[in-house]
């Protein structure tokens, strides 16, 4: 299972938008807006990376007033 936290930048004022269509993922298991350096927070489990890079690229940052993306993914094993 390949499993990631995603931390989006958004245009000013679309965080609730966002968070709303984020949530409606099959993959995103929780979806956080957040105060600093990123708008929202997301955790997506997927169960192949496969279906993992296709959640980022053609979901997540295809939506309208995403600005950018940074992927985190989490070390198996601990």
């Amino acid at each position: 299972m390949a499993q990631a936290f995603v931390l989006i930048n958004c245009e000013l004022g679309s965080e609730e938008h966002i968070i709303s269509e984020l949530k409606t993922f099959d993959d995103i298991e929780e979806v956080h807006g957040t105060f600093g350096a990123y708008d929202i927070i997301a955790e997506i489990h997927a169960e192949t990376q496969e279906e993992f890079e296709k959640t980022v690229s053609m979901k997540v940052r295809q939506l309208s007033r995403v600005v950018s993306t940074m992927t985190l993914n989490v070390i198996k094993g601990e």
